[in-house]
């Protein structure tokens, strides 16, 4: 499983507390503009309709040689789950403050796929307080290097 596009911001913004595999309906152009690395999901969502999971706002560029025939880059797209997990999607959105976040896009089969995660939007103290957390690491992982080089 190779990764095609992360969602670098939704682990930072958002406390992941479940994570779903699912299928995503696309045309033929969106998987070649895929395959070329081309889309962008920082500011997508998902969210479920009348028992679909639709997901909104990705971005996957036009196909450079493409026709007249080509895919908008912002449509909605339709994302392929079992009725149970869409019946725990909507159940697990239907809280307040939770939201339906993809993680990233990957080719499994060669097919594409999306993690979407079920996540609680973080406050700002608890992302300044992550940040502090990770360079504390760092800090500590230098100077075990530091000493293991003496």
């Amino acid at each position: 499983m190779s990764d095609i596009v992360t969602n670098s911001t939704a682990r930072r913004d958002y406390h992941i507390l479940e994570t779903y595999e699912a299928g995503i309906a696309l045309h033929g152009t969106e998987v070649k503009s895929l395959r070329a690395g081309r889309g962008q999901i920082r500011d997508a969502f998902a969210r479920v309709e009348e028992d679909e999971v639709w997901l909104y706002n990705a971005h996957i560029e036009e196909y450079s040689h493409g026709t007249c025939n080509n895919h908008a880059p912002k449509a909605p797209r339709k994302l392929l789950l079992n009725r149970s997990e869409i019946r725990k999607l909507s159940a697990s959105t239907a809280i307040k403050g939770h939201a339906l976040i993809p993680l990233r896009f990957y080719w499994k089969n060669r097919k594409v796929k999306v993690a979407l995660g079920v996540g609680k939007g973080k406050a700002e103290y608890d992302k300044r307080d992550a940040v502090r957390r990770r360079e504390a690491d760092l800090e500590v992982r230098r100077a075990i290097m530091h000493r293991a080089k003496r």
